[in-house]
């Protein structure tokens, strides 16, 4: 991939104009813009369309929820004698607060927000782009449809798992959970455990919905730290050729 120089970052911006919000260049040349939500789809065709730019591939669309952006519900910094990181109850994660009360305050102002990443195989450049949706309690933001037909399945999967609704989308509905699911299992809020149980009752003949019996649990990622133990076994072994007569 060609990396982004200072004129293809004005390229950018003097292509998106006053739909842009900013531009964030990575230290590894990754080009992120945000874009306006009521120019989404008029910023994404114009980026398609100017010749400079050209992203006519469209590569990857999914939903972000902001909920818990930087915070877990890890109370400790002791380890176990194996290496792994303990989690232990707390109320720091993201199910166990509304955002309108979210610890931490130095996030992102809106919760929901959709990524889009881009490629231009004429130019060689691959460019990320996100939008937030202006309304927490109904997130909404145009479709891409008509500017990228591929865009079709991936919008339905975000609607799916983030409830993230897309204005003009041609056919809108679920396509990865069940027909009657309630709520949408990538929001950072939903129980990790589900609402409801699926199971046959062979008296009834049929599949029954119950609540869900599974206690709760903390979520907390597996880290495997520097574990000392590998460099003291090497140290102890003998050195090559060492007791060889």
């Amino acid at each position: 991939m060609v990396e982004p120089t200072t004129s293809f970052i004005d390229r950018l911006k003097a292509c998106l104009q006053d739909r842009l919000v900013s531009v964030v260049q990575a230290p590894h040349g990754e080009v992120t813009a945000e874009i306006r939500a009521d120019a989404w789809e008029a910023a994404t065709r114009a980026l398609r369309d100017d010749p400079e730019l050209h992203f006519e591939q469209l590569i990857d669309l999914c939903g972000v929820d902001y909920l818990g952006w930087g915070s877990d519900e890890w109370e400790t910094d002791d380890v176990t004698d194996e290496g792994f990181s303990r989690g232990v109850e707390g109320e720091h994660g993201p199910g166990r607060f509304r955002w309108e009360n979210r610890p931490l305050g130095n996030g992102p102002d809106r919760r929901y927000a959709v990524v889009v990443h881009l490629l231009s195989v004429r130019h060689n450049r691959r460019l990320r782009i996100r939008c937030f949706a202006p309304d927490n309690a109904l997130p909404v933001v145009a479709s891409l449809v008509p500017v990228y037909p591929v865009a079709n399945w991936f919008e339905r999967e975000a609607f799916d798992l983030f409830g993230i609704v897309f204005e003009g989308h041609p056919d809108l509905r679920r396509i990865l959970t069940d027909y009657g699911f309630v709520g949408h299992p990538f929001r950072k809020d939903f129980p990790l455990i589900g609402n409801v149980e699926v199971r046959y009752d062979a008296e009834r003949g049929r599949v029954v919905y119950e609540p869900v019996s599974i206690d709760p649990r903390v979520g907390v990622p597996r880290v495997i730290r520097e574990d000392s133990r590998w460099q003291q076994a090497a140290a102890e072994q003998p050195s090559k050729g060492e007791g060889t007569p």
